[in-house]
């Protein structure tokens, strides 16, 4: 009771309200723990609006109405809050559910709504707790000052002072501890070798005994990248004829010492090994963690009956989401690097009979392979194109190209200047048939319901377009847009949020064969075998189960 007389009026009223918004869906769906977690959080947000707003009206130094009037229009709000709060709560279940439905999910066992409450309220009082000491500072230094200037002065270097000491503390010293932990974490388990993985036994595969790069160098996605995939076995009995195993070079962080020379050593190794003399030549972006997705990896080899070659070096040991959300060039030195130095070897080969060069990359992948080369470095040389699918919201080609969309397409699936060199898909259209197809082409998939692709500070404050109808179909109608807790939501469901694949972050092998279809054009397909095809990338055999099981863990 104590602790409720405390707080202040304006604050709890409108934290209810941001509480009661929490509980609408959002893009994925979530557990109660991260439901109680968000709703802390944007009760919290609440919280401190009001109070900073009442903090603002003492500062102005502005009338306050009379008491009675004051205790009246509480009461009204505190009765419309309950009703308001309560309601919400009883709708819980409900949309999740809508959520799910969307999705093909079956309904989860769900936990009462009503459980959300303590844990919320645990949030609350540890950033409550935060934010006395942060008032505590900010009384100490204003008293101080108040001796030498005028009480305003004071109170606003006192804010400056007190924002400045916290931010320190929190990024110099929390978020620091935090990513070196995290780092270390990530850095032992890309040290396992897993006991189903061997070496690779034909001498042109990265990390045999006769590669320029140790086995134990590669890390644990590199070595599940180099062994996995289709076999030439593989190939063979699925196209009835004899086929060429697909190439995969990777460089992993203990294989050199510097990007350069990381660089170097996948070029030496991909001459080696004959990828040169491959039609199709794939530089992959890989992940924060160094993983490259399966469904596109496998699908573009099948396409091209194994004459592909594939290249990729891991710059991170860190997860996607946690590299985005500190660092939004992660990784790309790395990309630049190996981009100049692929591109400055192929660009020296003869036209006629050098590889289609394509380059590759989802989610951090996407955003590194973007920043690893300019207009400048291939206009007179240009490569094939680009697949960059789940492209993060701080990519730049995509957020200039989905900003400056044409007019009547929608922010989820963009048409831009008519399709002839950018093209948008997702799991229901493929690239729109637009203007000339060029010989440079980038392909963008992305899923309307996928949270990496379309999280926005500025839905803080404003609706974000992807949110205006017509709206994509993966995205739930009871959706809706509220100020702060919409970028909270989003946020959650970019760190923690799950989905089945072809929804979310989870990019199918059905709508990558469509994507690299289109960017590839791979000759002498039929309709007969592309539906083969889909079915054994739906169902694939149980060596690469076994092989590339679990992955989507840590990417």
């Amino acid at each position: 009771m104590g602790l409720m007389t405390r707080l202040h009026g304006a604050g709890v009223l409108i934290g209810a309200v941001f509480f009661a918004f929490s509980l609408t869906p959002s893009l994925l769906p979530r557990p109660f723990l991260i439901q109680g977690l968000i709703s802390g959080l944007s009760f919290s947000a609440g919280y401190g609006l009001g109070a900073g707003l009442g903090w603002l009206w003492s500062y102005l130094q502005l009338r306050l109405p009379r008491p009675e009037v004051t205790r009246w229009v509480m009461r009204v709000g505190a009765a419309g809050c309950l009703v308001l709060v309560g309601s919400f709560l009883w709708r819980a279940s409900r949309w999740q559910a809508s959520l799910r439905e969307v999705m093909g999910l079956e309904s989860a066992s769900t936990v009462p709504p009503v459980l959300v409450v303590p844990v919320a309220a645990l949030v609350f009082l540890l950033l409550l707790g935060l934010a006395k000491c942060f008032r505590w500072v900010f009384g100490l230094v204003a008293s101080w000052l108040a001796r030498h200037v005028p009480r305003r002065i004071s109170q606003l270097t006192a804010l400056g002072v007190a924002l400045l000491l916290f931010w320190g503390i929190i990024d110099g010293l929390l978020v620091r501890m935090v990513l070196r932990v995290a780092d270390r974490s990530f850095q032992h388990l890309d040290a396992l070798i897993e006991d189903d993985l061997s070496l690779p036994e034909r001498p042109e595969q990265t990390g045999s005994t006769v590669s320029l790069i140790g086995w134990e160098d590669l890390g644990r996605q590199g070595r599940r990248f180099v062994v996995g995939g289709p076999s030439g076995e593989d190939l063979t009995t699925f196209f009835g004829k004899p086929t060429p195993a697909p190439l995969r070079v990777y460089v992993g962080l203990n294989s050199a010492d510097s990007p350069e020379a990381r660089a170097q050593l996948a070029l030496q190794e991909l001459v080696r090994a004959g990828g040169f003399e491959r039609s199709v030549l794939v530089l992959v972006t890989p992940t924060g963690t160094g993983w490259v997705d399966p469904g596109s990896q496998d699908t573009v080899e099948y396409l091209h009956r194994g004459d592909i070659a594939s290249v990729a070096a891991q710059y991170s040991y860190l997860n996607s989401p946690l590299a985005l959300l500190t660092d939004a060039a992660y990784g790309a030195e790395m990309a630049r690097v190996m981009f100049a130095t692929i591109y400055g070897h192929w660009r020296t080969l003869p036209k006629a009979g050098r590889p289609r060069l394509f380059l590759s990359g989802l989610s951090l992948g996407s955003l590194n392979s973007d920043l690893s080369f300019t207009l400048y470095d291939i206009i007179d040389d240009p490569f094939s194109g680009a697949l960059w699918s789940g492209p993060p919201f701080r990519h730049e080609t995509w957020t200039h190209a989905t900003a400056r969309r044409d007019a009547g397409s929608p922010a989820w699936l963009p048409r831009f200047r008519n399709g002839n060199v950018m093209r948008f898909m997702n799991h229901h259209q493929a690239p729109p048939q637009g203007g000339a197809w060029g010989s440079f082409r980038i392909i963008f998939l992305q899923y309307a319901s996928d949270p990496i692709v379309f999280f926005s500070p500025q839905s803080a404050w404003r609706q974000p377009d992807w949110m205006l109808h017509p709206r994509g179909p993966d995205v739930s109608p009871e959706l809706r847009w509220f100020p702060v807790v919409t970028m909270l939501q989003t946020a959650a469901d970019m760190m923690v949020g799950t989905s089945p694949s072809g929804f979310g972050h989870e990019y199918a092998p059905a709508d990558y064969l469509e994507a690299w279809r289109a960017l590839s054009e791979p000759a002498g397909w039929t309709e007969a075998e592309l539906a083969r095809l889909r079915d054994r990338l739906q169902a694939p055999g149980k060596k690469i189960e076994e092989i590339e099981k679990n992955v989507e863990d840590t990417h």
